[in-house]
């Protein structure tokens, strides 16, 4: 049986538009998983330093037969083959960064896969976008999206049309 899954796409650097469409084409062809809907693109400001190039964001849901740590294997590949390199500054400026936000109404945690992922409950390039194509789902032990987005200021992101 397939489970949905959530996974949150973004990247500043090296044509950050190409990199998520990028990734966005290789989620599709991810063996024992089909992809069910993907969000709009949205330029925001950084999270963390300032000094860097504005981030483009995306969110997908996948229906997958592939277990959590495959999925996150699966996902980390697809980070490298697009060239992201795991150590540069947390928040910093990246190639790609795939994040899994949700696997079904699971909780996970370990050193290894953090699910729901932390902090997704107070990011709007998140959250927006998951709420495009989820509706008004519940985060596990965040609540429904409406009130997250609600609670979220300053947003900050702008959906970008891209051809």
């Amino acid at each position: 049986m397939t489970i949905r899954v959530y996974v949150g796409i973004g990247s500043n650097l090296n044509d950050p538009v190409a990199q998520v469409k990028e990734a966005i084409e290789e989620l599709e062809v991810l063996p024992d998983t089909i992809m069910e809907a993907c969000s709009s693109l949205y330029s925001c400001k950084p999270m963390g330093p300032q000094d860097q190039p504005d981030f483009v964001n995306a969110v997908v849901a996948l229906d997958t037969l592939l277990s959590p740590a495959d999925l996150l294997q699966r996902l980390q590949r697809i980070e490298e083959l697009q060239g992201r390199e795991r150590d540069g500054e947390k928040w910093g400026p990246r190639i790609l960064d795939l994040d899994l936000l949700m696997y079904g109404k699971k909780v996970i945690d370990t050193d290894e896969l953090k699910v729901p992922h932390p902090g997704m409950h107070e990011r709007d390039f998140v959250i927006i976008p998951l709420a495009e194509i989820a509706g008004n789902i519940s985060i596990p032990g965040h609540g429904l999206l409406t009130t997250l987005i609600n609670k979220v200021e300053n947003h900050s992101l702008k959906k970008l049309i891209t051809g």
